[in-house]
């Protein structure tokens, strides 16, 4: 069968290209943001990419066209798929049906920490002989690909509350009918879709309604949105997580940066995580994948030393190089709250060495300016942040300085590229925050911070 993907070069819809292709199908696809790593990944699996919407690449009329949640009405190729009468369905309604169909589903849910706690949890069950599947928003350094089959009846699954298509305007996470689920956190995101928090209390009430009374959900004790979800009605039992808190599985700090901590399940010690990571963030993040594994027989301890060999996520506070004394970060960084945690977690484990945030708002929330307040609060960890400002963002950033005195406004790369350039002789860390390729500054940094030797 030939599978033909719009927006194909998504973190999702990139995933499903690659069990598509290893479930045997022809598979194709195009996209108008086609950078690393997702491209690199995809042309790695043998699929055809192409840069672009256009009705030709539908040559051949495939036999099915999954479309992105990213299409609407009015791009070139959504019509031509349209007028030419095409078999076409989301991505979401699409794995349901062809792969996720009898599988025990681990979901993964929250507004931040999806990617990593998902990695988490298949590192796990890896680890332990499962040979799950997986698709996971980012590609993890264990497994070097974000989207696998599997070899198992284990799925576990990145569950993302964004809508399914511009014909499903349910979000994602229905459709999976997990058995498992997660539930990380929940904050009001995706303001271009979600009016306010409560639409979205709504939508994380529907994927609990999906999740059977044999089931389990994991979630933090201490989150009052979740608890407004749950008092909504729930039918499946809960296992709470909390730090140094009441809850049937906890952590204690063994490192003011989150990199050692005792687990606990019952008031019985389970062991000790001693990791890379850091942040109390990644602390729940691991308590979560624990909690969810021991759910289909993994021990905590067999979980915990599975722990000690994970290796993060690509583009999660990964280090892409270090130069003359300067370490520089690429994080995904899509809402306040996980550019605070993320400082914070740093700051912690580096003490008083300098820090440079450099933040691109290009999520849809922040590029609509819902968080000014919390958006200039969340860096106030970070010696010096720069916020770029391109043309075409929808506000002005000038609005963030009232609320710290440690932002500066950059309108150019060219004008970030300069600042941490006369920075640069006191060393430290730049962390490089944005959901996208922030114009290709990376290695353009890069090449400069070389050219200062």
């Amino acid at each position: 069968m030939h599978i033909h993907i719009l927006g194909i070069c998504g973190t999702f819809m990139g995933g499903l290209a690659v069990i598509a292709r290893q479930m045997g199908h022809q598979v194709s696809g195009s996209d108008q943001n086609v950078y690393p790593p997702m491209s690199t990944q995809l042309e790695q699996q043998g699929i055809r990419l192409m840069e672009g919407y256009r009705a030709e690449n539908l040559a051949g009329n495939p036999d099915c066209v999954i479309i992105g949640n990213a299409l609407s009405r009015g791009n070139p190729e959504v019509e031509a798929v349209l007028n030419r009468g095409l078999n076409y369905v989301s991505g979401p309604q699409w794995l349901a049906e062809q792969v996720l169909r009898n599988k025990w589903v681990l979901a993964v849910a929250g507004t931040h920490g999806k990617t990593t706690t998902t990695s988490m949890l298949s590192w796990i069950l890896e680890m332990q002989g499962f040979k799950p599947g997986f698709l996971i928003g980012g590609i993890p350094l264990n497994f070097g690909v974000s989207a696998r089959l599997g070899e198992s009846d284990f799925f576990v699954i990145e569950a993302d509350e964004y809508d399914s298509a511009f014909f499903d305007k349910r979000s994602k996470f229905v459709h999976y009918r997990p058995r498992t689920a997660i539930v990380n956190n929940l904050e009001y995101d995706h303001a271009d879709i979600f009016p306010d928090l409560d639409a979205i209390k709504r939508q994380f009430h529907h994927l609990v309604r999906t999740i059977p009374g044999e089931g389990l959900i994991v979630c933090p004790a201490s989150d009052g949105n979740i608890d407004d979800v749950l008092a909504m009605g729930c039918w499946t039992a809960v296992q709470r997580t909390a730090i140094n808190g009441n809850a049937a599985w906890q952590a204690t700090l063994l490192a003011a940066d989150g990199s050692r901590f005792q687990v606990f399940a019952d008031g019985e010690d389970c062991g000790c995580v001693d990791w890379d990571l850091t942040g109390v963030h990644n602390v729940y993040n691991a308590l979560s994948a624990i909690v969810a594994a021991h759910h289909v027989g993994v021990t905590a301890q067999a979980a915990i030393a599975a722990l000690a060999e994970f290796k993060n996520v690509k583009r999660r506070m990964e280090v892409i190089a270090t130069i003359n004394g300067v370490t520089l970060y690429d994080d995904f960084a899509h809402h306040p709250t996980a550019i605070a945690t993320t400082l914070d977690g740093l700051r912690k484990k580096v003490g008083g060495e300098r820090i440079i945030a450099v933040v691109e708002p290009r999520s849809n929330t922040m590029r609509l300016g819902v968080h000014t307040e919390t958006l200039a609060r969340s860096l106030h960890k970070a010696d010096l942040a720069l916020v770029y400002q391109p043309e075409h963002l929808d506000w002005d950033l000038t609005a963030l300085l009232p609320f710290a005195d440690n932002i500066v406004i950059c309108h150019t790369l060219d004008g970030i590229i300069g600042q941490l350039l006369s920075h640069a002789s006191e060393g430290g860390h730049y962390v490089l925050m944005s959901n996208g390729n922030f114009g290709g500054l990376y290695p353009r940094l890069q090449t400069a911070l070389a050219g200062l030797a």
